[in-house]
Formats: structure tokens, sequence, C-alpha cells
């Protein structure tokens, strides 16, 4: 067979697939799933290095979609008997909500729905109790 042949040979059968139905549905996939490879895998947003975490840390994906959280001061957060009380909203968390969340650098970490100081709390790390 000669060079000619087999490249219209090559030529009719990739043609014939396309006709096919759904093929065409069928390539964009593979090439979608082939481009996906190659994607570095997503991370959840850093919370940015402290002394106690000199390398720093992430916020998990259930609390973090890359810009719900951000440390807060100490004076933005205070302690009821109710439970942890977000002074910009007047939101109360309680001390047994499972959104409470041990910050792993000693200090207040809040993630509130998109980031915004108005809005509710997804998470809220809270450094250990002092005795």
């Amino acid at each position: 067979m000669s060079q000619t042949t087999a490249s219209t040979t090559s030529v009719q059968t990739m043609t014939a697939f396309a006709r096919m139905p759904g093929a065409r549905l069928h390539l964009a996939f593979l090439f979608l799933l082939s481009c996906l490879a190659f994607v570095p895998h997503a991370r959840a947003h850093d919370a940015i290095a402290t002394s106690a975490k000199p390398q720093g840390w992430s916020y998990p994906y259930s609390c973090c979609s890359g810009i719900d959280c951000r440390e807060v001061s100490a004076k933005a957060i205070s302690e009821r008997p109710e439970g942890y009380v977000i002074k910009g909203t007047g939101e109360v968390v309680a001390y047994s909500d499972t959104r409470i969340k041990d910050s792993p650098d000693g200090e207040y970490h809040w993630c509130s729905v998109a980031g915004a100081n108005d809005s509710r709390t997804i998470c809220l790390f809270v450094p250990p109790n002092s005795f």
C-alpha cells in the first residue's frame, strides 16, 4: 500500500468516526480529560505564616474556597457563656458547634461566606484555651 493510499484510508476512517452519533462529544470529552491531567491540583487557601507555624498551614476545603478565610484579631472575637461572638456581625457560634476548629497557629481565623465582613460564619479557628 502506498503512502498516499494509507493517508487517504486514515482520513476516511477519521471522517467516518466523526459522523458516528456522539463521536464528537466523545472526542471533546477525551480532549478535556487529557487537558485536566496536566492541571496542577487545587489547594485550599493558605493561612499566613506565623511564629507558631513558620511554614504556614492550609485551611480545609470545607471551610475555604480560596477567599473565605482570614486571620482576625482577638478583639474581633469574644467569648461569652453561650459561645464565641463575632463582633462585626453579632453572630454567636456555640462552643459545641462543628464549625469551631482548633487553630494550628494559636491565632483566631474566621471563614465567612465570600470572605465578607457581614456574612455568616463557615468556620472559626480558635486558639487553645488558657488555664
